[in-house]
Parts: C-alpha cells; sequence; structure tokens
C-alpha cells in the first residue's frame, strides 16, 4: 500500500466508524507503527480534512449531521431576526431557494452559522450590493438548514413557526 493509499484508508475507516479509532487499532489496520499513523494525520489534516484527536481514538469532525428544508416567509426587516434566530438555535443556513413562475429553480449559497455572517450579510443587502432573492417570489422561500442533530432542526422548525415566518412543513 503507498503513502496515498494509506492515507485514504485511514480517511475511509474514521469516517465509517461510530466510535473513535485510536491510533493503535489504525497502525494495526494498515500494519505500520502507531508514529507513522501520527505522522499521516498531519498530512491528512493539511490537505482540509478536519479529524480530531480525542482521548479515545481520531474521529471525523462533522458538526453538521442533520439536514431539513423549510419554506418561509417573512419580509425585508424581519430577515436578520429569521437568520439570527436560526443561528442562535444552532443551525448552518446554506442556501436561500425561489421557485420562480418564469425563471423557474433559483438558489444561492448562504453559508451563514453565526451572527458575525448573518450582519455581514444583512450590511451587503443595506449598502444595496444586491436586494434579496426572495423579493422576486413575494417573500416566499426556501432555506436549506443544516444542524447538529434533528432535535436541533426540530426547535428551528418550532421557533419559524411561533414567528410566522414557517409557510409549510416538507418533511
Amino acid at each position: 500500500m503507498t503513502r496515498a493509499e494509506r492515507r485514504r484508508e485511514i480517511i475511509r475507516i474514521i469516517s465509517e466508524s461510530e466510535a473513535p479509532v485510536p491510533a493503535k487499532e489504525l497502525a494495526r489496520l494498515c500494519d505500520v507503527s502507531r508514529q507513522v499513523i501520527v505522522q499521516d494525520m498531519v498530512l491528512i489534516r493539511e490537505t482540509g480534512i478536519d479529524i480530531i484527536a480525542t482521548n479515545r481514538g481520531y474521529i471525523v469532525n462533522a458538526p453538521y449531521a442533520a439536514r431539513r428544508k423549510f419554506k418561509v416567509s417573512h419580509t425585508d426587516e424581519q430577515m436578520e431576526d429569521e437568520l439570527c434566530s436560526i443561528v442562535d438555535i444552532g443551525g448552518k443556513v446554506v442556501n436561500v431557494m425561489v421557485n420562480h413562475r418564469v425563471y423557474g429553480h433559483m438558489e444561492a449559497p448562504l453559508g451563514i452559522n453565526s451572527r458575525k455572517k448573518v450582519m455581514e450579510f444583512i450590511e451587503n443587502i443595506r449598502l444595496g450590493k444586491s436586494s434579496p432573492l426572495k423579493n422576486i417570489t413575494s417573500n416566499y422561500h426556501y432555506h436549506t438548514v443544516e444542524a447538529e442533530n434533528e432535535e436541533i432542526l426540530d426547535s428551528i422548525e418550532r421557533m419559524l413557526k411561533e414567528k410566522g415566518y414557517l409557510v409549510e412543513d416538507l418533511r
């Protein structure tokens, strides 16, 4: 097995494992020393894969395990409240989508997962760089939201409903 193949195998083993994988176990599976595994981890992280060393072994950091699409409607003035409320509960607003009757499906990535990113987005809208995509469909739009688990998404859904932003449940 080449070094590149070994690193791909390490990533596969850790990604598919439901529990942390100790370096000793990876070394056994790859027929190398524990020190080689530790060196491989440095190189794997440099490629952008977020592997975390815990006291029980290595895990891939995958903070957003659950995903849901919400159909919402609100005014421009309520946009900041909607986005802040989602990230405050623990969600990441992945994108915004509209279904235009003439142009069809249009989508834009957002990647908003903090109040700081909400404020940057709102400021760009206020500066007139562009208007919100929702404005071309009478405020109706969709957000894909990611969170650590389904319970957080349930909380986000309840909040959107309580605030009157949720149009329908798409689950």
